[in-house]
């Protein structure tokens, strides 16, 4: 099997002359002198390997993930010093100083191991349309490393429209963390990020963006996470926030190969990791000229592929529930792991009539999807305008509310003087324990 091999940076560079006279597999095509040289050849698929010097190009997660989907496997060659790389999940590494027979081996190794992941798998959901790229996708390590921690994780999703997702992930969160629970909540809504503003946050406190940034350069941990997470006292207990970004052109620091990094850490330390998405998970990018241009869904759809249990919130009316309808179909064709569970928000007589729970059970019986509603959350425009003045959750400004009781269910929190149905350590069970 011939591996053409492309070359960066000087050190890369001079391990050329020993590779052509082994007179093997490995070929090198081109010595390519920038990194944007270095992409665009990977893509036009003229190599399987790259060969990079330690200290040529800045080497993040993210430059990995790109080549990988090109069907370009990475092998770093690097000088030993303790200074040197972080070790990025995807790359082989070898010594600089290595013989040219054993570098051959290592690119070989890293090819083989490619293909042997790849087969019957697709690109990666972080770019655009791949139907004109190979059919390729990550490699899979045959031994894959542990996760660093058995949390688990709820994305709470829905259609466009303003159903309510930012609200029943904050206070889903302050539920749990007031109860005792570790919880993590993070903002990764690449369209209205609103979690800071609704806790009285500085809009300067760009937590998630900041841990992505940490992330792509390698060797992000819990401990890395916990340092960047705002504490927030919630009724006695502490909640972690992760904002997101202040302004929405900001998303391309949310690159999907170290938001998947950064949730992974997540699990280590929170017990529950509640994740706010955005809405959006449509592929548009196909129009784009560069069919690895980033996804700006692409942090949705990894917080949709990496979590656990997904709660899909719709609007109660005329409106929203034919839009959540359509969405879920949508989701089922993009991600088609995902289980949701459908919870109506915004509950209210004067939008469906009377017995309002009863006449959205029939509509969606009828024109629904096969799952059935999970919970009905009824309206309470007072209450949610008091907290986001307060810059805090319900139960703190409004505990005897409809909502907060609700909400508080969903998340399977006892609240003293309420008596719950009977249907809720099952609830319990799907939304935080549901295997994958």
């Amino acid at each position: 099997m011939n591996i053409p091999v492309l070359t960066l940076g000087p050190a890369a560079s001079a391990c050329v002359p020993g590779l052509e006279r082994l007179r093997g597999p490995v070929t090198v095509v081109r010595r390519c002198e920038e990194l944007a040289e270095l992409v665009a050849a990977c893509q036009s698929g003229l190599a399987r390997a790259v060969i990079i010097a330690s200290g040529a190009v800045e080497l993040t997660a993210s430059l990995v993930d790109r080549l990988l989907f090109a069907g370009v496997v990475v092998v770093v060659l690097t000088d030993g010093s303790p200074e040197g790389p972080a070790i990025l999940d995807g790359a082989e590494y070898v010594a600089a100083s290595v013989d040219p027979a054993a570098l051959a081996e290592a690119v070989s190794r890293a090819v083989d191991r490619f293909d042997a992941g790849s087969a019957g798998s697709r690109g990666s959901l972080a770019y655009a349309d791949p139907r004109d790229v190979p059919d390729v996708a990550v490699p899979v390590q045959a031994d894959p490393p542990q996760p660093p921690g058995d949390g688990r994780i709820t994305a709470v999703w829905g259609p466009p429209g303003g159903p309510g997702r930012t609200t029943v992930a904050l206070n889903m969160a302050a539920e749990l963390a007031a109860a005792g629970t570790s919880v993590l909540l993070i903002d990764a809504d690449t369209y209205g990020a609103s979690v800071g503003a609704a806790l009285g946050l500085l809009d300067e406190s760009a937590g998630l963006p900041q841990a992505c940034r940490i992330a792509d350069q390698g060797g992000f941990d819990g401990t890395a996470l916990a340092r960047i997470a705002v504490n927030v006292a919630i009724k006695g207990g502490r909640l972690r926030v992760l904002t997101g970004i202040t302004r929405p052109d900001r998303w391309p620091e949310l690159r999907p190969a170290a938001l998947g990094q950064v949730l992974e850490a997540a699990r280590s330390i929170a017990d529950v990791t509640i994740v706010d998405c955005g809405f959006c998970l449509e592929t548009d990018e196909e129009l784009s000229f560069d069919t690895l241009a980033p996804r700006r869904n692409g942090a949705t759809l990894r917080c949709l592929d990496a979590a656990d249990s997904l709660i899909a919130v719709g609007g109660a009316d005329a409106v929203g529930v034919p839009r959540l309808v359509k969405a879920l179909a949508e989701l089922a064709d993009v991600v088609p792991t995902a289980a949701p569970r459908v919870v109506f928000n915004k509950v209210r007589a004067t939008a469906v009539g009377r017995a309002p729970e009863n006449q959205l059970r029939q509509a969606w019986e009828r024109f629904g999807p096969a799952a059935g509603i999970s919970a009905f959350l009824p309206v309470d425009y007072a209450a949610v305008d008091q907290a986001l003045l307060a810059g805090t959750a319900l139960l703190e400004t409004a505990p005897a509310s409809r909502l907060r009781l609700a909400i508080a269910e969903l998340a399977e929190v006892p609240v003293a003087g309420t008596r719950r149905g009977a249907g809720a350590a099952t609830r319990r069970r799907e939304v935080f324990r549901q295997p994958r």
